[in-house]
């Protein structure tokens, strides 16, 4: 039964994938017909391949730096074209020739200072020069067809959905719920002591690395999308908002992986930890909540700022810990508060001078 419910959630991860990249596909098929049709008619080239696979290659399946991609393949297919030209003109072609070929063309592309891609097109550029077009001069040719599918490409990326713009924000959202949902659970745990069951949510929070690595790479394509694009240009303040996030998220995540590692040692070795304590995790659960509810709707989570200070005022209210585990709970609580303040829009200071210290007794 557990391997059916894998396989299902398996193919639903995969059918989302496909329909998170529905616009890339089509994006990308489009401009490779638009480069063919543009260097067949326009150049008058017979058979413009380059055109398309540059298109392609320039749009690739993420909106980050498809204007430094356009640069190293118009670079690399330079590169390549010239040096495979001066080669074939000078030594012919041949098992040898390429090999000499490919290694000077990687070799100019490396002293360029350029990056995989550049390299990596001069090399491609260099053998279908010196084996599919073995006549100096046609080179140019190729070059045009890559400046042809390039200009596409670039033309292609100013047109972008509003997708890439919502997709921090709704990541974002999700993984605070999230934090919400394991907060509830540690509580359950500490409450019942069932050491199976807090292992679940231990492994559980282990599992939300994925999610914030989806996040960071939604950051980078929403910063991407507003820098290029000059039709998301008015996007630019939510996004970074959103983006700058991404920091004090990553430490709250971690912070309750911390305490939910003590939940399990407090289930494994039979540490009670008090009802008060139980139950601010559950009043620290309903602020996330609404954190996770406040950016959900596109705004930064201020309405939820006082909700989180008062759980950090309920901190210095609690009884002395009877035990360590008790002691971490309280301890990472309180760093979760500073983490949770700096998603309602306070620095690290401002969010540090809002939590009460908790004097010893």
């Amino acid at each position: 039964m557990s391997g059916l419910l894998a396989g299902r959630a398996s193919v639903q991860a995969r059918l989302y994938r496909l329909r998170s990249r529905s616009w890339h596909i089509a994006q990308a098929a489009l401009a490779a017909a638009a480069a063919w049709v543009l260097a067949r008619e326009l150049l008058g080239h017979i058979a413009p391949f380059l055109a398309p696979i540059a298109a392609i290659v320039c749009l690739g399946m993420s909106y980050g730096q498809r204007v430094r991609r356009v640069a190293e393949v118009m670079v690399g297919v330079a590169v390549g074209v010239g040096v495979a030209d001066l080669f074939v003109a000078w030594v012919g072609t041949g098992a040898w020739q390429i090999a000499v070929i490919v290694a000077a063309s990687m070799s100019v592309a490396l002293l360029l200072d350029a990056g995989q891609l550049l390299v990596t097109q001069a090399a491609v550029q260099s053998v279908i020069v010196a084996t599919l077009l073995p006549r100096p001069g046609v080179g140019l040719d190729r070059w045009l067809d890559a400046l042809v599918g390039g200009l596409v490409a670039l033309l292609a990326a100013t047109v972008v959905p509003r997708a890439p713009l919502r997709r921090p924000r709704e990541e974002a959202a999700w993984i605070v719920r999230e934090l919400a949902a394991l907060l509830r659970e540690a509580a359950d745990r500490a409450e019942d002591g069932d050491l199976d069951a807090a292992n679940a949510v231990l492994h559980r929070a282990r599992s939300t690395e994925s999610a914030l690595e989806d996040l960071r790479q939604a950051a980078r394509e929403g910063l991407s999308v507003v820098a290029s694009s000059p039709l998301r240009r008015g996007h630019r303040h939510s996004v970074r908002r959103m983006a700058s996030l991404v920091e004090p998220l990553d430490r709250a995540v971690r912070n309750t992986r911390v305490l939910v590692r003590r939940i399990v040692a407090a289930a494994r070795y039979d540490e009670a930890i008090p009802v008060a304590y139980v139950n601010l995790l559950d009043h620290l659960a309903d602020a996330v909540d609404e954190i996770g509810a406040e950016l959900a709707e596109g705004r930064l989570a201020i309405a939820a700022q006082d909700q989180v200070v008062r759980v950090a005022e309920r901190t210095v209210e609690l009884p002395p810990p009877p035990s360590l585990s008790a002691a971490v709970v309280i301890a990472q609580v309180r760093a979760l508060v500073v983490d949770l303040l700096q998603l309602t829009g306070l620095d690290v200071d401002q969010a540090m001078d809002r939590v009460p210290r908790r004097t010893a007794n």
